[in-house]
Formats: structure tokens, C-alpha cells, sequence
């Protein structure tokens, strides 16, 4: 079982709550750094979410890097 397999597991029914601390960790991050990085860290939140399942927008309204 991969490291994903087992995160789906945990938030399984809470995939807000994870979005949640997806965005959370993302907005840390970009503080720390001073937004050096904002858009790979908006790009880390995006895949997160998707693979997690909290993202549940139609793909063509999702934006493309």
C-alpha cells in the first residue's frame, strides 16, 4: 500500500478538512518564503486535493499551469 493509499484512508470522509490544511500549510509556506515559491505551492495544493478527492470542480473550469 502506497503513502497516497494511506492518506485516502485517514481523510476518507473529511476531504474538506484536508483541503482546509492543504491551504493552510500552502498560505505558511508562502509566508515563510515571502511568495518565492507561490506558485509551486499552489501547484502542490492543487494535486493534493485532486488526488484526495476534495476537489470536485469540473476540470474545465480548474486553472492550467
Amino acid at each position: 500500500m502506497g503513502v497516497m493509499d494511506k492518506l485516502k484512508q485517514l481523510v476518507k470522509g473529511h476531504e474538506d478538512q484536508a483541503g482546509r490544511a492543504a491551504d493552510k500549510t500552502g498560505d505558511a509556506v508562502d509566508d515563510r518564503t515571502g511568495g518565492k515559491y507561490a506558485g509551486h505551492v499552489d501547484t502542490a495544493q492543487e494535486k493534493l486535493k485532486e488526488q484526495l478527492g476534495e476537489d470536485d470542480r469540473d476540470p474545465r473550469d480548474r486553472p492550467h499551469p
